[in-house]
């Protein structure tokens, strides 16, 4: 990593993660491998924050280490970028138990369970199909019927909302808006010596 930790794939330790790698790399990482609108690319960074603004959205009593959760839920893709679905589909699954292995230590890292809850899971996948939608009609070329078909219905999110995080940011923007919102709903972490 960039901060010069070394990080093992098959046993990956909370320890070797920080959020300055994390923020920094999926800043770097394309969604829709690059096929998108815009000077810049659509970051796994700034996805990620959509995906929390529209959760917010949809659960505005969320607890907030589980919009912290939310935030993180593609923090792997740090490592292992973000290979898009049908490429997914003609592999398999094998990338899976890396992901989690990823996410597992990325949890622990930073407080959260180890283990998602099924209930926090479900939100996590309904708002990630929800910024999906967005971002497939805004930015990515889908019509709303074909976006619908893949994603579901398009979820509620205000207009100025929907603006800002709409409009691809450069990579040091969206890391720097990353780290930002991650300490926002990290609280005191990085006081007590986990971040």
């Amino acid at each position: 990593m960039l901060s010069g930790r070394r990080l093992d794939l098959l046993d990956p330790s909370p320890l070797d993660v920080e959020i300055e790698d994390i923020a920094h790399g999926l800043a770097r990482v394309a969604r829709w491998n690059g096929q998108t609108k815009g000077a810049h690319i659509f970051s796994v960074a700034q996805h990620s924050l959509l995906v929390e603004a529209v959760s917010r959205a949809q659960n505005p009593n969320l607890d907030r280490s589980w919009r912290l959760a939310v935030l993180m839920h593609d923090a792997p893709e740090y490592v292992i970028g973000d290979p898009i679905s049908p490429f997914k589909a003609v592999i398999g699954g094998d990338y899976k138990p890396v992901e989690a292995r990823l996410l597992h230590a990325v949890s622990l890292r930073f407080g959260m369970p180890a283990s998602w809850p099924a209930s926090l899971v479900k939100i996590v996948k309904q708002a990630d199909l929800g910024a999906a939608y967005l971002e497939a009609t805004r930015l990515a070329g889908f019509s709303e019927k074909e976006a619908k078909k893949f994603f579901g219905p398009a979820p509620r999110l205000d207009a100025i909302k929907e603006r800002h995080y709409l409009h691809p940011w450069g990579a040091e923007l969206a890391e720097k808006r990353f780290l930002k919102r991650f300490f926002e709903l990290a609280g005191d972490l990085k006081h007590k010596g986990k971040a």
